[in-house]
């Protein structure tokens, strides 16, 4: 159709009829008078649109999802967000927790042995001393600490304080290979010397070199001359080898410490020593024994077969 002004004219008249029946039709509502035109076209070009649809959907949807995506990465993000800040929370809750119970389990092996202590964090691992097992701890000499000071946690042993600074104190380990302490054996008198050994368990020189040790005997510390730089009766750790005698003076024994020397929080400095040596008091209570299952078989005899029985008689 070439545009002239009578085109024009057909134009701009279809499109105020076009208005005209969208008009009526929304009113109209369910009644409309279009309606009846309107499924009758729907039956006429449905088949079409959908052979179109069919081919105009891909890319419709191709569109859609990319903006969808778009609204999914946001929100995953968001989600991202808030998920991890309740991980955070979350963890610091559980860090508060696993704090307190270290702190019950410090203030009640404390009671036990009647140690006056002073709590202390951990806050650095390995200072600068070497490849020494060290730790820093947030206490010093303002707080009353001192060099050749007992260091405990809820556990047992942790070591000694080696250098004390305004506010910081540096503890040599019990696993390091220069640390030594006097120990004496659970329910009884057996003396001797453990040492560290890095990663591995503590070694044992007992003075008695026939003395009778198995494995899953207990250790305590010893305690020095003025109780410095160790206080008695602070657990040390349980046998897991015995070295055969061999006609040596010693006995070499090797124990698993009680504290876990890569898992220190809270800590304890002895800062006042027991009146008395608390000998075992202070070593927690040994697990039962599990009770091993035994199974109980019976026989029941078989009846004879019939010519058997038969030859019998």
């Amino acid at each position: 159709m070439r545009d002239t002004r009578e085109s024009r004219l057909l134009l701009v008249l279809l499109i105020a009829i076009a208005f005209a029946l969208i008009t009526v039709d929304i009113r109209g509502g369910e009644d409309s008078p279009v309606d009846g035109a309107r499924q009758a076209a729907a039956t006429v070009f449905g088949p079409v649109e959908n052979g179109v649809s069919s081919a105009v959907d891909p890319i419709g949807n191709a569109v859609s999802a990319v903006r969808e995506s778009g609204d999914r990465h946001d929100r995953l993000a968001e989600l991202e967000r808030e998920n991890a800040a309740l991980k955070a929370e979350l963890g610091s809750d559980d860090r508060g927790r696993s704090r307190l119970e270290q702190l019950d389990k410090l203030l009640k092996i404390s009671g036990r042995g009647q140690y006056g202590i002073k709590g202390a964090q951990v806050i650095a691992i390995g200072a600068a001393q070497g490849f020494s097992w060290t730790i820093t701890i947030d206490v010093g000499a303002n707080d009353g600490i001192k060099r050749d000071m007992t260091v405990l946690n809820g556990d047992g042993l942790v070591g000694r304080v080696t250098t004390v600074g305004p506010n910081t104190a540096t503890v040599l380990l019990a696993s390091d290979p220069d640390f030594t302490v006097g120990t004496r054996m659970e329910a009884g008198d057996e003396l001797g010397f453990a040492s560290g050994q890095g990663d591995r368990p503590l070694r044992v020189e007992l003075l008695n070199s026939k003395a009778e040790i198995k494995k899953g005997d207990r250790l305590v510390t010893f305690g020095s001359q003025a109780d410095k730089p160790f206080v008695p009766g602070v657990p040390v750790g349980v046998v897991s080898r015995v070295d055969p005698s061999g006609g040596d003076l010693t006995r070499t024994l090797y124990v698993t410490p009680f504290v876990a020397f890569s898992k220190l929080d809270v800590v304890g400095v002895v800062v006042q020593a027991p009146e008395k040596d608390p000998r075992d008091t202070v070593l927690p209570k040994k697990p039962k024994p599990t009770p091993t299952p035994t199974v109980t078989v019976t026989v029941t005899p078989s009846a004879p077969a019939d010519g058997q029985y038969q030859q019998e008689q």
